[in-house]
């Protein structure tokens, strides 16, 4: 019945949306190995830990809207 059809502006700004949470995901990991505080480095670990599933399903589900 409905499409899954993403206009051009929409599929730009949700590429955009993928590649600036890749970016932080990448951060995040790299950071994890010169901080030194336990507090930051257990943080940074739950951002990296619930990131990689999210960007997982942005990706999925970028990868199956017809227009990308």
């Amino acid at each position: 019945m409905f499409e899954k059809k993403l206009a051009l502006h929409e599929t730009m700004e949700f590429h955009e949306l993928i590649n600036f949470k890749t970016v932080c995901l990448l951060k995040s990991k790299m950071m994890q190995g010169i901080v030194f505080d336990q507090d930051l480095k257990a943080l940074l670990e739950k951002d990296v830990t619930q990131s990689i599933p999210a960007l997982t399903a942005m990706i999925k589900l970028y990868s199956h809207s017809e227009l990308h």
